[in-house]
């Protein structure tokens, strides 16, 4: 069974990207966006650093370096955590829609 891939239109820093992600990691791919652009945009409004390249290369280095130092010290992969507990959760929703009043 092959996975439904999406196309979706995503902004960062007001320019517009088409990503493809696969259906089920559309909210994880919403999130990243999220937080790469707000990364970006603190970066540009500290006024240290022009230029988009250079921002999204010091937004890349700074959350790299992030996620290197919480893999390292705390031994777990979060990011891959986070993934398992957003679909057990995809689960358990669409499980719950299906039931009737529970309570």
């Amino acid at each position: 069974m092959s996975e439904v891939i999406k196309q979706l239109d995503v902004s960062i820093m007001g320019r517009e990207f088409r990503v493809a992600c696969p259906e089920n990691e559309e909210a994880t791919l919403l999130q990243a966006v999220q937080l790469l652009d707000g990364r970006m945009n603190d970066i540009r409004n500290h006024g240290k650093v022009i230029g988009l390249e250079k921002i999204a290369i010091m937004a890349a280095l700074n959350m790299t370096h992030e996620f290197l130092q919480t893999k390292v010290e705390g031994g777990i992969d979060i990011a891959s955590f986070q993934r398992r507990i957003g679909n057990m959760n995809s689960t358990i929703d669409a499980v719950l829609n299906e039931q009737p009043e529970l309570f």
